[in-house]
């Protein structure tokens, strides 16, 4: 059984490329149907998402299953194969197993370690479960892929550091606040930068949101989107009185929240903490309001420190992912090689054996009355013979299942050696299980 992957990504193809093969809805349905009906492919996992189109096969014919592929792509898909081709990645078994490990990790995303990724490869692997397309070499190797992802977040907290400024602002608030439960956020301006911070503070338990906007309108429609309150502009001061966290982003050309207007309002908090994040250029925030007893100020250029650190210990955590994955693929591949090897080591030694019993069955009735002793002698001559014989084949096929390509080896002397390999054989290797 070979693993099989073909896909393009962010890295390999355009948006207006990938768009062309995105499968979703019932499209997938379809997609599997087609696939399944395909001369040899034996299970198969489709993996799509923005950033990606990919599809996992297992085969025992990997010139088929490339012609299946690529029927797929020009009968159903309706793409001319030469148009697509050069965007195509098509890796077989370790460096397929390879990426879809780094895939769910989240180190062949666009934003190095983000979390999404597992969760669709979760997902997309169930899909294929449920419908039926999968088989046990396939269920082994997403259910490991989806523990290794598992196991580098939570050895090194790769998705733990911030690498967006709005995400960044959520950070910062955290850190100085503790806890965002219960806290209320006032957002002033309605931009998209606005609208992102806001999100991320209300999914980290932010429970209260305050609009204020120079259009009402807006700072309604925003309000509504995160169930909170709409203020008008020229009431924003009072509301500083009963806020937490201050996000402003707006396309003034100068300090909206400023000593003359807010500082009395400030100073009335009698020093309770309030963090005021300022993502707007040229600034909202006049920034001696830091100099009041409780009153934090962080504008873009804080914000994008924190993400270049962050950045710097998402890269040092994707070394030590590195070190991970490389010892779940050794892993992986010495369970992969079992499936491939010991059934064409006992198929090899099962041929021996018959080989021998039958020459040695003629070589009696040649002989006519023989001795015990020379029966005896017989016998073991034989038994060295075919042990010395397969010695180094076996010793050599062993060594070589561990390596890239030891499923190669094992196809190979099968064919070297005529050998037939009972699929129930093999199946009796698939279904190992993989520790959640």
């Amino acid at each position: 059984m070979y693993i099989l992957l073909t896909g393009l990504s962010y890295r390999t193809a355009p948006v207006e490329i990938r768009e062309k093969l995105a499968l979703n809805g019932r499209g997938v349905d379809e997609a599997y149907d087609f696939l399944t009906k395909c001369d040899g492919i034996e299970g198969t996992v489709i993996l799509s998402t923005c950033n990606r189109t990919e599809i996992y096969i297992t085969t025992r014919d990997i010139e088929k299953s490339k012609g299946a592929i690529k029927s797929f792509f020009e009968d159903y898909m309706q793409i001319k194969y030469e148009e697509i081709s050069p965007y195509l990645y098509q890796p077989s078994c370790h460096d397929a197993i390879y990426h879809l490990f780094k895939v769910a990790s989240g180190l062949d995303s666009m934003v190095l370690g983000e979390t999404q990724i597992i969760g669709q490869v979760k997902d997309a692997y169930q899909k294929a479960r449920d419908l039926g397309v999968t088989e046990g070499v396939l269920n082994t190797l997403f259910q490991k892929a989806i523990y290794v992802g598992k196991r580098v977040r939570t050895e090194t907290m790769i998705d733990q550091h911030p690498v967006s400024v709005s995400y960044a602002a959520v950070e910062l608030a955290r850190n100085i606040l503790g806890s965002l439960t219960d806290k209320t956020v006032m957002v002033i301006g309605a931009g998209e930068m606005s609208k992102l911070a806001t999100e991320y503070l209300v999914q980290n338990g932010a429970s209260s949101v305050i609009v204020s906007n120079r259009s009402y309108d807006k700072a309604l429609e925003l309000a509504e989107r995160f169930k909170g309150k709409a203020v008008k502009f020229d009431e924003m001061e009072k509301y500083l009185l009963v806020s937490d966290i201050i996000i402003s982003c707006t396309s003034a050309n100068h300090y909206v929240i400023r000593w003359d207007n807010c500082s009395n309002a400030l100073k009335k908090r009698d020093g309770r903490k309030i963090i005021m994040i300022d993502i707007a250029v040229p600034r909202d925030i006049d920034p001696l309001l830091k100099d009041i007893n409780g009153v934090f100020v962080y504008d873009i250029d804080d914000l994008q420190n924190v993400v270049d650190t962050s950045y710097l210990m998402r890269q040092k955590a994707a070394r030590k992912a590195q070190k991970i994955i490389d010892e779940e693929i050794e892993q992986f591949n010495e369970w992969l090689s079992c499936l491939y090897v010991v059934p064409v080591i006992k198929a090899l030694r099962n041929r021996g054996e018959e080989i021998k019993q039958k020459e040695l069955g003629r070589a009696f009735n040649r002989l006519g009355n023989l001795s015990e002793r020379e029966m005896k002698v017989i016998v073991s001559m034989a038994n060295s013979i075919v042990n010395q014989l397969l010695h180094f084949p076996i010793i050599n096929l062993k060594e070589m299942a561990l390596g890239n390509q030891g499923h190669m080896y094992a196809e190979l002397t099968k064919k070297l050696f005529a050998l037939e390999v009972d699929e129930e054989e093999q199946d009796k290797y698939v279904g190992f299980e993989i520790r959640d």
